[in-house]
């Protein structure tokens, strides 16, 4: 891409401080982990592979995961509903049984995304996917609303009211993108109320919501009814500073709007603000540049104030869709830059949103087809075949931390959990070196090689109220400890790799482990440079 070629500024001869200083029983606050509310997964019927199971119940054991989003519950892959000779309707929930009852084995919920129309509801020929999702709206929206219906009917007869009211509903993804929705605004903003009305009729305490529209953008490509003509959407060029433009969120205002002259019930705001690409066209091209490094904290206060001004500004706001680029084959992915991107972003939006969902949480995606390769810029946090990327790590690290929130800065964040152990966090995001968002690289070299760009910082942590000697646990992620991709692509980048190549990776994926111990006086000390990208983990033993 050709933003890629001035992503990098000269390197700094002097070392930038990464600095603090606390007590660790200071009393500190609440500290919400929205990070693990929600995370996504390529589509419902990818759920009933073993493989996928696996994974998921890893995932959940170690990253505290608490629901999953998924496209395609109504595709005609899961069998969800028929035509029968006479034409009516016939409704089977055997596969969703299959999927939810496992899932909630696991301890993970589901946050429901109501997509994509049945084939037997639509005579229209257009799909998406390889997997032909039916991307357009249905012929008859009481039909429509039958299956809503049913749907929710069953869930509630299964699962049990209790239950049931803690998972969300969302009404569709990305309405707003021609190769997600072939209609208007206008049909969207109708078919989200006649299911969010049919929710509310089943049972008023279920949560549903919406527009689940993609990135933010800065021009008008979105104000109509439909997405602006490729030759009138402005496409910012390499040399414009992108803060100089007013992002905005697609059709949350407008919607906001709708609900209320209409009556209509909404209990959350979603949308998908990606970091990394001015924004995709409406055919789902990402054209542009990365945005800055501050682009998700950023975008974030201005959803949390649009939704404070609106008619409800009790509204619960979740990103069901958020990682380092919207880009697919984007090999920053796959390496520590993105994971330290991950931790960055999320604690700087502290108190701004109930969730923020990464997209997805394995390789087993089959959006485009099965990846080629183990490492191929995925979305994933782990490979097809279960290894851990840096950033599956970065999210365990995120889940290590407490309950409570006893000392922040820019770069480091001190935390207690409820039985009064500490955890800190530190990172080198190094942005004065690379000010953008995790650049989308889809060039392996130049994404293995980012790894080495930037500039050490000195840590100086000093923590104090220990007893003497008090051990702790230091994990290191950086490009030598977590990264199997820079070993991978070492290694020829080889398809098919021999099972003792897969171990070597495997155990490539580790961070590295060491052990730290307080001073006669119970004071913690770190003096230590930290590597571009790296991240540490230290947990009080």
């Amino acid at each position: 891409m050709e933003h890629e070629r001035k992503v990098f500024r000269m390197q700094k001869n002097s070392l930038s401080m990464i600095s603090l200083a606390a007590d660790k029983n200071a009393p500190g606050e609440l500290f919400h982990h929205f990070w693990n509310e929600c995370v996504g997964a390529g589509r419902a019927y990818e759920g009933l592979r073993a493989d996928w199971q696996e994974q998921l119940e890893r995932s959940v054991k170690a990253c505290g995961f608490k629901r999953l989003r998924f496209h395609g519950l109504f595709h005609d892959d899961m069998f969800t509903c028929r035509r029968a000779a006479d034409g009516t309707l016939q409704f089977n929930w055997m596969y969703v049984d299959a999927l939810f009852d496992r899932m909630l084995a696991m301890g993970i919920r589901p946050f429901i995304e109501l997509a994509f129309t049945p084939g037997c509801m639509t005579k229209r020929p257009e799909t998406w996917f390889w997997w032909r999702a039916h991307n357009v709206p249905p012929d008859d929206l009481r039909e429509w609303a039958l299956l809503v219906r049913k749907l929710v009917l069953h869930l509630l007869e299964r699962y049990g009211e209790e239950e049931v009211v803690q998972w969300y509903f969302e009404v569709w993804n990305e309405p707003n993108l021609r190769f997600f929705f072939k209609g208007t605004r206008s049909e969207y903003f109708n078919l989200y109320r006649v299911s969010a009305e049919t929710i509310k009729a089943v049972h008023p305490r279920i949560k549903v919501g919406g527009p689940a529209t993609s990135n933010f953008v800065f021009d008008k490509r979105f104000d109509g009814e439909s997405c602006l003509p490729e030759s009138e959407i402005h496409y910012p060029g390499e040399e414009e500073d992108l803060s100089q433009y007013q992002w905005k969120p697609v059709w949350i205002k407008e919607f906001l709007a709708y609900c209320e002259q209409n009556h209509v019930p909404v209990d959350f705001i979603s949308t998908h603000p990606y970091p990394s690409t001015s924004a995709i066209d409406a055919d789902g091209v990402p054209k542009g540049r990365n945005r800055p490094v501050n682009a998700t904290p950023d975008d974030l206060r201005q959803l949390r104030k649009l939704v404070d001004e609106s008619h409800f500004p009790n509204l619960e706001i979740h990103l069901t869709e958020w990682c380092t680029s919207s880009a697919y084959g984007d090999c920053s992915h796959d390496h520590v830059t993105g994971a330290c991107f991950i931790i960055r972003s999320i604690l700087n939006s502290i108190g701004l949103v109930d969730s923020l969902a990464y997209w997805v949480f394995t390789d087993i995606f089959e959006e485009k087809g099965a990846g080629f390769g183990i490492w191929h810029g995925g979305f994933g946090l782990m490979t097809t075949n279960g290894i851990p990327k840096p950033a599956w790590h970065a999210y365990r690290f995120l889940n290590a931390l407490g309950t409570f929130m006893v000392a922040r800065t820019d770069e480091a964040v001190l935390t207690r959990k409820a039985n009064g152990k500490i955890v800190a966090l530190l990172w080198n995001y190094p942005e004065n070196e690379v000010p953008l968002a995790a650049p989308v690289l889809r060039d392996p070299e130049k994404a293995a090689s980012l790894t080495e760009t930037g500039s050490d910082k000195q840590a100086e942590l000093t923590i104090a109220g220990f007893a003497p000697h008090t051990r702790f646990k230091v994990e290191t992620l950086n490009r030598e400890h977590g990264d199997a991709a820079v070993l991978f692509r070492a290694m020829g980048s080889p398809m098919e790799p021999s099972r003792e190549a897969v171990d070597l990776l495997r155990k490539a994926a580790e961070p590295m482990v060491s052990m730290i111990s307080a001073d006669e006086r119970g004071t913690l000390k770190i003096r230590d440079r930290i590597r571009p990208w790296e991240i540490r983990l230290i947990e009080e033993v």
